[in-house]
């Protein structure tokens, strides 16, 4: 049943494929990943910009990256559309089977459906997608160990190795061992706490090893925290940014819901649960891009002291037996479908990109101008990225530093005329290339020394008067 529910899931998305497909980052991950492929390398140093070019620089997603551009082909988006959709459905595989001693399938699947919901916000094709179901399989680990009161498997290690290597995310895996642990801990016999403690205990050294064991080392664990370090810069980051209730959304109704639940049915946590469902709330709260880690995993902390309070749990050991037989003809079953959909889905025509970020045509007047120093927003960055252009700035805020980007903001938002025309002058930029709604674009109109070349829906294109343009090599 979680695999047919999966396969459900999966099938799904892959029919809201272009759903994922709107995010700027996704181009330059996947030219990161066959940058990698193709001199069999991984890059330690910015290669990709000329305003920090030759900078200390770690792709702590390189094996994403890699999944990424293996699937996908020139002009045809389907690969990284079935690739993310595959990592949904196993996700929600994942979660039925998690649940599985307290609800059952149905029941489960009723429950996932709105959470997938509140989480699609987030979802993707980029590397934390490829991450969700390794992170729901850990968590999950961490606390059916705990519903036990016993020590976490050692087979948990290779799960918590392939998320260091698949995205950054693993270092709050590490730190929910910890509080997973006190609970564990705290409803444990007295006799034996002590013992249980210390097992925890080398399980989280064991972990944090194991973190380490990518490419880069202990590089691996710092990288994937620097981001944590922009300051205010993460108030302008989208996916960083704190949650919004300015309008109706399903995260703010799931809060009021668990408020009432908790006022009106009169049951009780432990207090350990608590702290786990606070800090997950938390971090949701803070961070737009944790709220599919505080859907996915709030029913998990609560689930085993619900069921028991409410008599919920089931007794799976007497549910009927299929044989194998019978299991394997559905499994079959399932899969023949599930791929045929897929070939019909995976088709050159099939998933757009979004334009917005990807102005071709500009780019082409730019590349027939030799322009080297162009200056434009940092979605567009990622999109010159794949044209093999050194870009201004890209997704990579953690490269750039929280000042620069800062400054950047100020400059295209039209905040500080005088920031745009220090950052024109200090990169020495030939060209710039704005979205047209930019307002930093509509500032360049009124700028001596620059003028407007090219216009359409998608950008604007500013050089320098006193910047001839210079023909192609062949035309010389």
């Amino acid at each position: 049943m979680p695999f047919c529910i999966g396969t459900i899931v999966y099938v799904f998305f892959l029919g809201m494929g272009d759903m994922m497909l709107r995010d700027p980052d996704t181009p330059w991950q996947i030219t990161v990943g066959q940058w990698i492929l193709e001199h069999r390398a991984l890059p330690y140093s910015d290669i990709f910009s000329f305003t920090r070019a030759g900078e200390a620089w770690i792709s702590s997603s390189w094996l994403s990256q890699i999944l990424f551009a293996l699937a996908y082909e020139p002009s045809n988006w389907s690969g990284p559309v079935i690739l993310t959709s595959l990592a949904i459905g196993a996700t929600a595989a994942i979660f039925v089977y998690l649940l599985a001693p307290y609800l059952a399938p149905a029941h489960a699947f009723l429950l996932l459906t709105p959470l997938l919901a509140m989480s699609a916000g987030h979802f993707f094709a980029r590397p934390h997608m490829l991450a969700l179901p390794v992170m729901l399989a850990f968590v999950g680990g961490l606390l059916a160990a705990a519903d036990r009161r016993a020590a976490p498997a050692w087979l948990l290690l290779p799960l918590m190795a392939l998320w260091a290597n698949l995205h950054g995310g693993f270092v709050m895996g590490l730190a929910l061992i910890g509080p997973i642990g006190l609970d564990a801990i705290a409803g444990a016999d007295r006799e034996v706490r002590f013992a249980l403690a210390l097992r925890w205990a080398l399980f989280g050294l064991a972990a944090l090893a194991a973190s380490c064991c990518t490419p880069y080392g202990w590089e691996t664990l710092l990288g994937a925290t620097r981001i944590l370090s922009l300051g205010k810069l993460l108030l302008l980051i989208p996916e960083w940014m704190p949650a919004n209730f300015s309008s109706f959304n399903l995260f703010g109704a799931t809060l009021l819901g668990l408020i009432a639940l908790g006022y009106c049915s009169g049951l009780v946590l432990p207090w350990t649960r608590i702290l786990l469902l606070l800090g997950l709330t938390w971090a949701a709260l803070s961070h737009f891009r944790n709220i599919e880690v505080f859907a996915l995993l709030t029913p998990l902390v609560v689930a085993k002291p619900i069921a028991e309070q409410l008599g919920l749990t089931r007794a799976v050991a007497q549910e009927a037996r299929y044989s194998l037989a019978m299991t394997a003809m559905a499994a079959l079953a399932i899969v023949a479908a599930g791929w045929g959909i897929t070939r019909s889905y995976a088709t050159p025509d099939r998933y757009a990109f979004i334009r917005n970020v990807t102005p071709a045509a500009a780019v082409d007047l730019l590349e027939q101008r030799h322009a080297q120093r162009i200056f434009s927003t940092a979605p567009i960055g990622g999109y010159l990225i794949t044209r093999n252009i050194k870009t201004f700035i890209d997704g990579r805020a953690e490269l750039y530093g929280e000042q620069f980007v800062l400054d950047y903001y100020d400059a295209i938002d039209g905040k500080s005329v005088e920031t745009l025309l220090r950052l024109l002058e200090t990169y020495r930029i030939d060209a710039t290339l704005l979205n047209t709604t930019t307002p930093a674009a509509q500032i360049m109109d009124h700028l001596p020394g620059w003028k407007r070349i090219h216009t359409d829906d998608v950008a604007v294109v500013h050089v320098r008067n006193d910047a001839p343009a210079q023909l192609p090599t062949e035309a010389r």
